[in-house]
């Protein structure tokens, strides 16, 4: 019997989708330059259905990728050919709201938003918030390990993820936890899909602040702006976000959604403060003076709660406003310390010069998460490999300012070769026994995390040469 046959014995034909028209729907995530058709995909709606289907997939040795909301950046659910894709959108049930013990117990489908709608009656929320927050899901969040805006404060997916349940590559259902003498749930999340599946997520919820102050400054440059940030950080103050927009982004975003973003600034901070009342407000004076001494050309205090979504509607939008700007963008994701960042972007606005393409930058500036949107139009030949050589470039200047391959977006099936640049050999091997020892047969989402020979060694890209080679870095560093 056939591998799609057994799939619709197992889990229905109504859970199994393999007409060609179908199968396109799931070829790429966010990062639309990666793509593979996969043989077939199952849309399960229990526990007992994954499980049920990756039985399946071992029984006649196929690769399988689980599937989210397929807004990842990072290729990480590209399927792999002839592989099936796990679409777990039907798994979108609340299973639980534990308010006294702040845990909320959900399958992977459940969107981001979903989880603070759950509780706010309750007086909490969820932290990590993506951009993407309305429609990607706790599942995907968990694979990438994603951030967001306030996890400056509050910390990323890993830091609230309490328990999963995960189906391992043999069909069997297994309980992680935080507690015990290895943080098996910690190792999980981050993995990208490579260690399991998990169908069931207890997250953690936090109180809602009794103060948030959410404050705007205008400055002529990115690198007054990146000034300021490391100020405000060096001066003790943690806020709960510090995002920086760029020139480009702000005129696109305000185009866009009419926010009341500053047109004639180089550069913005959005700061939002949150904590008890006093602190706040000292706080709040503090990071004013700051910003002032730091050059700020106009800094503007949200009036109230509508002010205030007005703004971080103007930030969240930035990226689906770089449409209105250029036919297409590849989005780049990597980390520098706060102090190298007025650096980076200069570096990251000479690249932009010398390849002809123009970058918008709109990132987490409190913790030195980037995100270059690269322009081009795969309309003009020749233009779309100058945009991943100018990513490339611009992730090699993340690394050399003492930094990281990925803040959330994570490694997937676009950085992984790029993974020698940060860590050994060793290293690397290490990482290979700990996937193997989850994945034996290496059928969970292969070609993604981690590099092999036959993926980085065989193939020129932008990624084959190791950052540090180059001459004088080493020395630099």
């Amino acid at each position: 019997m056939s591998l799609v046959a057994d799939l619709e014995r197992a889990l229905g034909a109504d859970a199994v989708l393999s007409e060609p028209a179908e199968l396109r729907t799931y070829e790429c995530d966010g990062l639309t330059g990666h793509r593979a058709v996969p043989r077939a995909v199952v849309l399960p709606r229990s526990t007992g259905e994954v499980q049920a289907a990756v039985r399946a997939c071992r029984a006649h040795g196929a690769p399988f990728v689980a599937r989210g909301a397929g807004t990842g950046l990072s290729g990480g659910a590209v399927p792999v050919a002839e592989g099936i894709v796990i679409g777990l959108a039907r798994m979108n049930r609340i299973l639980e709201v534990d308010v006294p013990n702040r845990r909320v117990r959900v399958q992977p489908g459940v969107t981001n938003l979903d989880v603070t709608r759950a509780v706010t009656e309750h007086g909490l929320f969820y932290a990590p918030d993506p951009s993407s927050q309305q429609v990607c899901t706790i599942g995907g969040n968990v694979a990438e390990n994603s951030g967001g805006a306030h996890c400056l404060k509050y910390g990323f997916t890993s830091t609230h993820v309490q328990e999963l349940l995960v189906v391992l590559s043999d069909g069997e259902a297994v309980r992680l936890e935080r507690d015990g003498p290895i943080d098996l749930a910690g190792v999980f999340v981050g993995s990208e899909g490579t260690l399991g599946i998990a169908t069931e997520i207890v997250v953690r919820v936090v109180p809602r602040p009794q103060r948030v102050e959410t404050l705007l400054a205008a400055f002529p440059s990115t690198d007054a702006a990146g000034e300021v940030v490391s100020a405000i950080i060096g001066a003790g103050i943690v806020p709960a976000a510090v995002e920086m927009m760029d020139a480009l982004t702000i005129q696109a975003a305000e185009d866009a959604v009419h926010a009341g973003l500053p047109r004639e600034a180089g550069a913005v901070l959005l700061v939002e403060l949150d904590g008890p009342a006093a602190e706040v407000a000292l706080s709040l004076r503090r990071v004013e003076e700051l910003c002032a001494a730091g050059g700020a050309t106009e800094v503007r205090v949200a009036r109230d709660d509508g002010e205030r979504t007005t703004l971080w509607y103007g930030r969240k939008a930035a990226f689906a406003a770089m449409g209105r700007v250029s036919p297409d963008y590849y989005v780049q994701d990597g980390v520098v310390p706060r102090t190298r960042l007025p650096q980076t972007l200069r570096r990251i606005e000479e690249l932009s010069q010398s390849y002809g393409l123009r970058v918008g930058n709109v990132f987490h500036a409190g913790d030195g998460n980037l995100h270059p949107l690269v322009l081009y139009d795969a309309g003009v030949e020749g233009e779309a490999e100058r945009a991943e050589r100018l990513a490339a470039e611009i992730l090699e200047a993340c690394v050399e300012a003492g930094g990281s391959l990925t803040g959330e977006h994570g490694i997937g099936v676009d950085k992984v070769c790029a993974m020698p640049w940060m860590f050994s050999e060793g290293d690397v091997r290490a990482m290979e026994r700990l996937r193997a020892a989850f994945d034996p047969d290496g059928l969970c989402n292969p070609g993604k995390l981690l590099p092999t020979p036959r993926l980085c060694g065989e193939v020129p890209g932008p990624y084959r040469r190791h950052p540090l080679e180059r001459e004088g870095v080493a020395e630099r560093l």
